[in-house]
């Protein structure tokens, strides 16, 4: 099948196809015209491509791990046992990303909760504010270094 079919079959673009091949994920046949030519490996290993990917690895850890996965019709199976280290270091990437997410959100959390409000009545975040719409803004240290407008 041509790439347009693929990507029909896939719901992947083609220049996303084309990408996957550049980065060795995808090894289609070249016609002597110069086309891609795909089989229904292909189809398979575009489907585990796109699993991997949602669970967060890059397209370099996929190209080392596609060779030792077999698609079983529902996602990417592992089929060597050496893939486990390799999985959970990916693992360990991803939760120290989820924990680091996690302390941005508390940081912005305690931001958000010191943040006054804005005066009854008023609309808040408006632009061109009169001059009573200013905050304070604390220095290092914690000292006030006095209003300033928004």
């Amino acid at each position: 099948m041509r790439i347009g079919t693929l990507s029909r079959r896939t719901g992947v673009s083609q220049r996303l196809l084309r990408y996957y091949e550049e980065q060795g994920l995808l090894h289609p046949l070249r016609r002597p015209s110069g086309y891609r030519e795909y089989d229904e490996e292909d189809v398979r290993a575009v489907e585990s491509i796109r699993t991997l990917l949602g669970a967060g690895l890059s397209t370099r850890t996929i190209a080392e791990l596609l060779p030792c996965t077999v698609n079983d019709g529902q996602g990417p199976v592992p089929a060597c046992a050496g893939m486990l280290p390799d999985l959970q270091r990916e693992r360990e990437r991803i939760d120290s990303a989820v924990a680091d997410l996690l302390a941005a959100r508390t940081a912005l959390d305690a931001v958000i909760a010191a943040t006054p409000l804005p005066p009854a009545g008023g609309e808040g975040g408006e632009a061109g504010g009169d001059e009573s719409d200013v905050c304070l803004v604390a220095a290092p240290g914690g000292t006030s270094v006095g209003p300033v407008p928004r």
